[in-house]
This record gives C-alpha cells, structure tokens and sequence, in this order.
C-alpha cells in the first residue's frame, strides 16, 4: 500500500469499475427470484441545477441505505432522474437569448422549445457527473427526465382523468405573482425575508362627515381596490360604526366597515383596509362577506384601467409614490414609520411576488387529501421521525385547492383546447379532445397556452419512472417504494401530493416510510445562500480549492455586488489558506454523522477535518496488519486467545448496532458506533495488544492473532462500506486475498451478519484496559515522559485479579511501559505512592526518584490556580440567568461539561499536592 492515504488516486477509478460491472443495477426478472425488493426514489433535481450541500447530505443518506439494502441481498432499485423545473430552465435558456440580444418572443413558442431541449442535452446533465463524483449508486441505465415522452404521456393521462372525473377546474383565485416572469409561483418558489420599508397611516373619511377611521399599510397602492374596512366585532370603539361608508380616498367609491374576528383590536388603529384581490388574507375575509374584488393591478404589476385615471399605466411604485403625494395635500396621510416586514420575492427572478386574480387551472384536493390522511393514520406509512405526522396533519387538513397551471413555455402543456365560444374541451392530444366532444374537423380549436406546475409531473414519479400506465414488470416489482428520503420543507408540496396520486391511480401508498432529514446550515446555524456568501460547494471540499478562486467563487454569484467587499472579508477570515481536499468519503461519513433527528444541521469543517483523519487512521491500522500478516501463515485458531475472543465479541457487537441504527435511518449513530471501534477498540487498543503476542508468540498462536487481524479488518471494511465505499473497496482489494476471499468487490459482498458476544472476554480486556488507563493517567498528572519505565505495585483486589495480572503480564509491561511488578500487602506504607483503582484493586506507582519533591509541588500549585480561575468563570457563566436563558442549548451544555472538568481538575491536583507535601515533610 502507499504510505498515505490519498482520495484522488482511488475515487474515479472505483467509480467508474462500480458503473462499468453494472453493480448499481436491478437484477434481472429471472435473477430476483423471491428475494426482498428494495426502492428508494431519487427526488428529482433539477435539470438546471448543481450539487450542493443538501443534495450531498440527502444522497449520501440514500447510497448508504441502498448499499447497504444490496449487501443484505435485497433486489435494490435506487431511481435516478432529473426534474424539468419549468421556471429555472426557462430563466437560464432566456438568459443566454437575451446576451444574444433576442428574447423568447423573437424565437416563437415551437423553436424556443427547441432552444431548450438543444440546452438540456449539452448542459443539462451537470449534477448527474456530481453525483458520481459522491459515490451514489443509482442505477443509471434507469435514469429518466420528467419531460421524457413516457412520462409526459402519465401526466397527460393523470390530467384528463382528474378532469374527467370533475377533480381538476380552470377558475379565478388569487396566487403568487410574478410580475417579471408573468406568471404564477407556488409557495415554495417565493423567498420571503425581512427588509425595511414603511408603514403608512391613512384617514378614511367616514360619509357623515364625522371625522375618518386610520388605517395602515405597507402598500398604498393597493388601496384603489379596497372595498371594505374591517374591525374586531368585540371592539366597542367601532360597534356602533358597523354597516357605516367610508369614503375610499383618491377614489370616488364608498366602502362599508365590516366586522370579522380576524381583525386584531390592539394592533394599531383597530382597523384594517380590506383589498381581497391583493392580500390572501383580505381575499378570505372577502369571500366570508361577499365583497367585490377589485384587480387594479395587470401582469406586469403596472395600474390598470380599473385604478382612476390619473394613475393607469403607472408601475407600482411609482403609483405609491404619486399615492402619498396626493394623499398628504389632501391631508389624508396621518403618519409615516419605519417598519422591518418580510418581503416575499420569487426566488427566480426576485422580484417582489404579487397576490393576483386571474385565471388559472385547479386541482379540486378535498377528494385526494381524505385518502392520504388515512394512509398515514392507520400506518401504511410512517414518517421517521413520528412527530413529522403532526406537520402532515395539520396541513392536511387545511389544505386548500392546487393551483397547477403556469404562465410558461418550458413544461407540460395543459391538455385542453378551447373552441371559437370559449367551451374547454379536455383530451390526451387534440384529436382525442375533438373525437370526445363530437366536434367536426373544420371547427378551429386553440390549446391552451399554459403549462403545468413542475411539483404536478414530480407527484407521479414513484410510478410514472416505473412505465405506468403501462403495466410494467419494473411497477410490479417496485412499487410501493421502501422509503422516501427528504427534506421537511417539501412535506406539502411533495410527499404529500405523492402519496395522493399514489393512492388515486395505484391504489397504494407510494412508498411505506417518510425519513425527514434536518436542512444543513453553516457552522453558526445560517441558511447557506448565495446572498450570504456561505455556500460551501461539496466538490471544494472534495478536491479543495485555493482561497482566491473561493472568493471569486462566492463573490461572483452575487445578486447583490454590493455584498462583495464584506463576503470577501468573512470568507479570507474563516478560510486564510482556502479549502484543503478532505475525499469524498471523509464527507460521506461527515453527512453520515450530522444525520440526526435535528431540524437543523450545523456543518464545519472541524467535522471533517476529523473524519479525514479518520480515513487516513483506517488507512494507516491496515499499512500494519498487512506488515504483519505479510509472508506469515494466516489461519484461525480453533482456540482463539482472550484478547482475540474480545475483539471478535467487539465485533458481533458493533455490527449488530449498526444494523439496528440502520433500520431505523439512525446514520448518526451508526456511524458512531463505528467510528469508536475503529478508532478506539480496534486501532488504539487491539493493534496495540496484538505487537507483544506477535513478537513473542509461538507459530499457532501467532497465526491465529495474524487471522484475527485480517478478519475483523475486513469484516469491518463490509460494515463500513455503505457509508464510506471507496476507501473500503480499496483496502479491501488488499486484504481478501490472504484471507482466500473471492468476489471481485466489496459491493457484491455480504453484509455481515452478527454473531455471539463473550462476556467473560469482555470483562477481563476492560480489566486489562482499566489498569493500563489508570497508569497512563498517573503518568499524564505527574507530567512524566510517555516512554519512561515504572515501577508498579498492586494491592488488594481479588484472586481473579491477580490471575488476570498474570496471564496478561506481556501485554501489560508492553502497553504500560512497565519496569517491574509486584503485589504488597493491605498492611504496605502506600503514602508515597500515585494510585489509581481498578473496582477493588489498587494500582500503585512509587513516587520516589520519580518527581522533584521540592519543585514539583510549585508547578502544579501554579496549574491549580489557573484551573480554580477556569472553575470561577464557568461557575459565574452558569450561575447568569441572561447566559443560561439565552445562549443556544449547546453553548450552555458545553459551559457545563467545562465546569465539570475544571471541578474535576481542581479535585486530582489538590490530591497530587497534599501527596507531594507528605513526601517533603
């Protein structure tokens, strides 16, 4: 093996022999025989995207899972697909038209189309090359686009049924609007942050002439198309004033003062304009009391001609701005203050999102909900973790009709054509739609010139990438999927909307688990965004990048350049020397670790930094069981030693934790589990028992410990694999041959099976390990040199004690540096010496000859002092409400663990002193 581990040399290079054996494929229909199907369902990214930490952190999740799933023998499909992602694609495309100096219209419908798909199919396959580049085992050859011809054949299928069946209707509501993109946005699709703005105070003159009512807004503009200004009906000041006109200033309309109980009477005036064609929530309060909706806003958000004339034609702003000038010399305008309100803004194009009335097409959902909601109640699926049921439910049960139409050319097109009277007539292609309606050849139908909402095409793909409405061999055999694995915040606008087409057109849920992941954040709990200049991109991390290219990279993307000089200055401080190259698997196994139950998920590069070391301690503990097993005879001893039987017992166990944590999407401790007995139990404890026995052991004993070696590294190598596989599938290679293993990778091996624990060999090596500590730890308190022989003595304890001292003397004098031995008697004059206890066992270490008596007790009075300032501090933080009640969680837990070990410090030095003390007098 090469002396370090270097990621590079090996990661394409197994990557590419993993993809070219076809491991990541489904068996064939002949080969599956009646073995467990296992699926998960790649969420589609989109075609447009790149990775970034979030799909790492989720892809990482479900290679883990589906490795894992084929070592066990199960038939594992892991889907792979990309989403059309109607907006983004069509923005990029727009954008290199526009630096051509052309726009869409100039194309025409058919031939931008075409412009996109010569796009996707040069550009379009980047996060696809990334996702290799993370190890993910999808299977490729099964690789589908939402846009595939098959699959717009299911959606067209899914539309004209839910039509047919009065389950979709085109009608006016008011939506997310893009006054840039003309068009509607889902709530995913709209960015809402706090900005600064204005509250304005405006004077409704009451039409009795008896003074007005004020209300506020952070949109004057909107008030040409109030039509009623509402009050709490328990608010006395205005009970009196209900059924009352205002005048609606700028206007020349009257409006009514209105009561509803979503007024809250000590916000404010008590008094809230009502404009249910521009707010979603005036828009209910609307239809609550039947009041007009007047739309005076067109797509482009300029006034149109329902707005008085003096403001038609004006964009928005500029209406506000011609608003207040006229309602301040009409004295309307009471006041104007600042006000920090959340700004919503379509992630796209960040414009500032509109409510809109208009026209769209509707997914009547009541219908769809009740099935889906009883899916999860009567547990056909579960959510992992449960409390995401509460999350499910409460949107279930409010959830209102789908709005599934948009205003683009890149996507579904909507199904339906209207003919010369405006009637909709609904098919799978226009013949259909015209053979349905009876309408004859010479009547000129018009198709509608929306498309569908992307999240309408994702709702299918458990089934439609499956072939239906074919029935498909691969439907049959994968569906319902085993688990979806996915963020929280796309609960609503797609796990749910999966398991109600799942339901409506398979009769079955679409796949039996939900494992909800945290989103990650930065390493001080910040969204990662490129406003923020915190993204880390995985592929940096992977292969390191220099600082000059990060901050290019970070400050290029800016929508804001403004941000630049300050995201410059953030980024050379937290990264002065960049980004080193950690290897993928060292950020596989970092996912792997931070997969809790958590929300979110705070990533730093301390992490890992660890798990890099990690990686190179695996890689260096294999470098030394090959030296040793090299040129010796390797086979297992019928009667292994104790250490050997402890190690092997070790191992049942971990692999029996990891297989559990597995089951129940526990990557974290999974990962856990494995990373103490690699590092601890295996490379710092077992390798280190193992060099005595091997130097002095007899030729069978010896051969047995060489098996032992080998055995459990590669058995370990299988546990790991899933999380970490390509530094395994490398090491591996390297030891399946002294252990006679066949099989041309560790992917098609099995994943290990625990066997039986030996409590009796666990007991005596804790035995052996406690002693060894104990002397470490005196050694490390009196400040002695680790290498520096001592002389140990042992008192009291049992006769099983004493046996265990004998039979691992070897190891002992080995591990603990030891000089000589000897047992005294409960009577000893034991003073002078250090002692640490193992139960009932004294393990003792002269001090003679060891420390100066005359300067040792200054230095440790000197480190006393500083640790009795430490213990005041964390006793004066903790003992600070405002610290305790508002630091985060793990600030104030870290605070405590400090306290614990400043006490503790405190506690070991004043012994050490009082000892040292004993000695001089």
């Amino acid at each position: 093996m090469e002396k370090s581990y270097n990621p590079a040399a090996i990661e394409q290079r197994w990557y590419q022999f993993w993809e070219e054996k076809a491991y990541f494929e489904t068996s064939a229909e002949e080969d599956a025989g009646d073995r467990e199907r296992y699926c998960i369902m790649l969420p589609p990214p989109n075609v447009t995207g790149s990775l970034h930490m979030g799909h790492a952190f989720q892809d990482t999740i479900m290679d883990t899972l589906s490795r894992w799933q084929r070592m066990k023998g199960a038939d594992t499909l892991w889907q792979p697909g990309t989403d059309h992602a109607g907006i983004a694609t069509q923005m990029v495309v727009e954008r290199r038209l526009l630096a051509e100096g052309k726009s869409r219209h100039d194309l025409g419908r058919e031939k931008f189309v075409e412009a996109v798909w010569d796009w996707k199919e040069h550009s379009g396959d980047t996060i696809s090359k990334q996702m290799r580049r993370l190890g993910a085992s999808v299977a490729w050859s099964r690789h589908r686009f939402t846009m595939d011809e098959d699959l717009s054949h299911a959606v067209r299928k899914v539309f004209v049924t839910l039509f047919d069946e009065g389950l979709i209707y085109r009608g006016k509501r008011l939506v997310n609007w893009d006054p840039v993109l003309h068009t509607a946005l889902s709530d995913l699709e709209v960015i809402s942050e706090e900005e600064k703005g204005k509250l304005w105070h405006i004077r409704y003159p009451r039409t009795d002439g008896r003074g007005y009512l004020v209300v506020a807004t952070t949109r004057p503009e909107t008030l040409l198309g109030d039509t009623a200004v509402a009050v709490n009906p328990d608010d006395e000041r205005y009970r009196d004033m209900l059924g009352m006109e205002l005048e609606l200033p700028l206007t020349g309309r009257t409006i009514p003062i209105i009561a509803d109980d979503y007024v809250d009477a000590k916000f404010g005036s008590g008094c809230v304009k009502i404009t249910p064609a521009h707010d979603f929530n005036d828009y209910e309060i609307g239809k609550r009391h039947d009041l007009p909706m007047i739309n005076v806003l067109d797509a482009d958000a300029s006034l149109n001609d329902k707005a008085p004339e003096a403001y038609r034609g004006l964009d928005r702003f500029e209406a506000r701005r011609k608003i207040l000038e006229d309602l301040e010399s009409q004295g309307l305008l009471e006041k104007t203050e600042d006000h920090n309100m959340m700004i919503p803004r379509g992630d796209r194009s960040h414009a500032i999102v509109e409510p809109y009335l208009t026209d769209q097409w509707y997914v009547k959902i009541a219908p769809l909900a009740k099935p889906a909601i009883e899916a999860v109640e009567d547990g056909r699926i579960s959510f992992v973790p449960e409390n995401w049921n509460k999350t499910y439910f409460d949107w279930m049960h409010r959830i209102e009709d789908w709005c599934i139409s948009r205003q683009l050319w890149w996507g579904h097109r909507i199904p339906a054509w209207y003919d010369p009277e405006g009637n909709i007539h609904v098919g799978m292609n226009e013949a259909d739609a015209r053979g349905k309606a009876g309408l004859a050849d010479d009547i000129k139908l018009r198709q509608d010139e929306d498309v569908l909402d992307t999240w309408f095409s994702s709702a299918l793909w458990p089934f439609s990438t499956l072939g239906w409405p074919e029935q498909t061999e691969s439907l049959n055999r994968f569906y319902p999927g085993s688990v979806m694995v996915t963020g929280f915040d796309i609960i609503f606008f797609w796990v749910a909307r999966m398991i109600m087409m799942g339901l409506k057109f398979m009769d079955d849920v679409p796949f039996r688990t939900v494992y909800i992941h945290g989103l990650i954040r930065d390493g001080q709990g910040q969204k990662m965004s490129k406003s923020k200049g915190n993204v880390l991109d995985p592929l940096d991390l992977i292969d390191g990048i220099d600082l000059e290219t990060l901050v290019n990279k970070r400050t290029a993307s800016l929508m804001q350049p403004r941000m630049a000089p300050a995201i410059e200055k953030a980024t050379r401080k937290e990264f002065p020397d960049g980004i080193p190259a950690f290897g993928t698997d060292a950020l596989r196994f970092t996912f792997a670790t931070l997969a809790t139950t958590g929300r979110d998920i705070r990533f730093d590069l301390g992490r890992i930094e660890g798990n890099r070391n990690f990686c190179n301690k695996l890689w260096n503990a294999t470098r030394f069981v090959l030296m040793q097993t090299d040129g010796h005879s390797v086979t297992a001893s019928q009667r292994p030693g104790t250490i050997d039987r402890w190690i092997l017992s070790r191992l049942n166990t971990v692999i029996a934790e990891v297989d559990q944590h597995l089951c129940a999407f526990r990557l974290d401790l999974a990962a856990q589990a494995l990373y103490e007995f690699i590092w601890n139990e295996y490379c710092d404890w077992y390798l280190e028992f193992t060099k005595p026995l091997l130097q002095s052991g007899g030729k069978t004993e010896g051969s047995g410990t060489r098996h032992t070696l080998l055995h459990v590294l590669e058995t370990i190598l299988r546990t790991l694999h899933p999380m970490m596989p390509f530094i395994t599938e490398e090491i591996w290679q390297k030891v399946k041959a002294p252990l006679a293993i066949e099989g041309d990778s560790i992917m098609i091996q099995p994943f290990p099976a625990a066997g039986d624990t030996d409590p009796e060999a666990e007991e005596d090596i804790n035995w052996l390990k406690e002693v060894v500590q104990g002397i470490r730890r005196i050694r490390s308190e009196l400040n002695l040199p680790p290498g520096k022989p001592l002389d140990v003595r042992f008192q009291g304890g049992a006769d099983r004690d004493r046996s265990r001292q004998t039979r691992f003397s070897e190891v002992l004098a080995h591990l603990g540096r030891i000089l000589s031995t000897e047992w005294v008697s409960a009577e000893a004059d034991t003073s002078q010496c250090a002692v640490a206890l193992v139960g009932e066992l004294k393990v003792l270490i002269p001090l003679q000859g060891l420390v100066d008596v005359d300067e040792e007790p200054a230095r440790l009075n000197k480190q006393l002092a500083r640790e009795e300032s430490d213990l005041k501090k964390s006793r004066g933080k903790l003992g600070n409400n405002r610290f305790v009640d508002n630091a985060p969680t793990a600030v104030v837990e870290q605070e405590k663990q400090r306290l614990l070990s400043h006490q503790a410090n405190v506690e070991n030095l004043q012994i050490q002193i009082q000892q040292l003390e004993s000695m001089r007098s």
